[in-house]
């Protein structure tokens, strides 16, 4: 696809089995402002955590992505059709989606292609939910300073420069659309260290560290955290909360 950078075709594996799934509230409250659940539409589904959960709630589920690799570890679900399709041009008919969301990954579409595409697609009155969430946090002073600085200064190089939107919130990033006040959601998990290293590891700067030097940068991660861990089998909660953006699109198709 043109212009397409898959920042995740390494990674998809580990993406598949270490990315956390949302809350299932998130979806629950979506699902009772959209005017209708028979489509949803989840753009950039990576391998479909958010579509899953959208599942629950509608009768049908486009879950697309401009990664082929991504799509292929996608787990099937049903109710859910996982296509390869950009975010820009999703394939879907005019005025025809209840929702559509965008779960970590507004900052590597070009957003006003994209916002034409949502305005095509979303029938009067639906929605558009985006959200993103930075770096984990464990309550644990010193873990977290541990993990902020190989975010900031080991991986620091590394990021491609979309990551700026995630790390301030998408508070730079448009959004021509009628907003709606919104709860808080929080991600959490409870894991061990070779789980939250596994997570880290689905990162696209822990790849490009990876291809840049020949070297696993979670090594050297996992050694300065084993002692803070103290027992790397020992479970800690680990918490992301959500920056959310939920829009409604006009009242009919003159503004698509």
């Amino acid at each position: 696809m043109s212009g397409f950078t898959d920042h995740f075709a390494t990674v998809s594996d580990g993406y598949r089995r270490h990315r956390p799934g949302y809350p299932p509230e998130l979806f629950a409250w979506l699902a009772d402002r959209a005017p209708h659940r028979r489509l949803a539409w989840d753009c950039a589904t990576g391998t479909g955590q958010a579509a899953r959960e959208l599942a629950r709630h509608f009768d049908r589920v486009e879950a697309t992505d401009a990664s082929a690799a991504q799509i292929r570890k996608a787990r099937p679900c049903d109710g859910v059709v996982f296509r390869l399709a950009p975010a820009e041009a999703g394939g879907l008919g005019d005025h025809s989606v209840s929702l559509v969301t965008v779960a970590q990954a507004l900052h590597w579409f070009n957003v006003d292609a994209f916002y034409g595409e949502v305005r095509r697609v979303l029938c009067a009155g639906g929605l558009l939910a985006v959200w993103t969430y930075g770096l984990a946090r464990t309550g644990e002073p010193a873990i977290d300073a541990s993990l902020a600085a190989f975010h900031d200064t080991e991986l620091g190089p590394y990021w491609p420069p979309q990551r700026r939107h995630v790390v301030n919130g998408y508070r730079d990033l448009p959004f021509p659309f009628d907003t709606l006040d919104t709860p808080g959601f929080t991600m959490q998990r409870h894991w061990n260290l070779e789980q939250l290293t596994g997570y880290l590891g689905t990162w696209s700067a822990v790849a490009r560290c990876r291809e840049a030097t020949g070297t696993e940068p979670l090594d050297a991660l996992r050694r300065r955290l084993a002692p803070l861990w103290e027992d790397p089998a020992a479970v800690r909660a680990v918490r992301w909360p959500l920056t959310l953006r939920v829009g409604r699109a006009g009242s009919g198709p003159s503004h698509a």
